[in-house]
């Protein structure tokens, strides 16, 4: 049986996106294993000033990529983020805001609770 993923908070992971499919599983979870190298386990709300920031470091999330069932992000949309680029997006005063109940609590390896929570939806 699979051990259910703790969310930041220390309860169940709840799920962050549905419509569009996020997660690196496209589960709908921030959940995260050995595969998952960019540790998408950030729950967050895209901003256009996220999305420009994104696009800008080289990772475009607002162009749709059929060929991927990609539909392209817009501002609103609720997606599972690497931590590393959410910790870079924060830094630059970009980080859009995300969904602590959403958010793995591995998230807590790289960051404070206190930051995650200065970001709270």
């Amino acid at each position: 049986m699979e051990k259910k993923s703790k969310n930041v908070l220390g309860n169940d992971l709840c799920s962050c996106c549905f419509e569009p499919r996020t997660g690196f599983y496209r589960d709908g979870f921030c959940k995260t294993g050995e595969e998952d190298i960019g540790t998408h386990i950030v729950c967050a709300v895209m901003t256009e000033e996220f999305l420009e920031y994104t696009k800008s470091k080289g990772n475009d999330l607002s162009t749709p990529r059929p060929q991927w069932q990609f539909p392209g992000l817009k501002a609103g949309d609720k997606w599972c983020l690497c931590i590393t680029r959410w910790l870079q997006a924060e830094k630059a005063g970009k980080a859009p805001k995300i969904i602590l109940e959403a958010t793995h609590q591995k998230a807590l390896d790289y960051t404070t609770f206190e930051l995650l929570l200065d970001y709270k939806a």
